[in-house]
């Protein structure tokens, strides 16, 4: 009897989600710090604000990448599916509430 190994897929789907969803959380709180020391706000069309919003789009492009390798970690036979299913359920989480939190600031704003 063969022990199934983790799924390669899996693993990276969820290292991958991990980190993009620290880095999309810090660029916001950078952004949040930025606009309430900023007198009058941050100039949108600053260098700053273009970096980061920059920075937030590739970061969920990266949880978009992560959230196909989980479910290509998910079809995999003969694999452990724990690190897929993690990394999938982590990945789509981080981009929902990234794009919600960003439609919110958009309707406040």
């Amino acid at each position: 009897m063969e022990v199934e190994k983790h799924s390669g897929l899996g693993i990276a789907s969820f290292i991958t989600s991990i980190v993009s969803g620290v880095f999309i959380f810090l660029l916001i709180a950078v952004a949040g710090v930025m606009e309430a020391s900023t007198p009058g706000g941050l100039d949108e069309e600053s260098a700053a604000a273009v970096m980061i919003g920059f920075f937030l789009f590739a970061f969920l492009v990266t949880t978009l990448i992560a959230f196909g390798l989980g479910i290509g970690g998910l079809i995999q036979k003969g694999r452990k599916k724990i690190f897929a299913t993690l990394g999938t359920v982590f990945s789509a989480v981080i981009f929902v509430s990234t794009v919600l939190l960003l439609m919110v600031g958009l309707m406040m704003g």
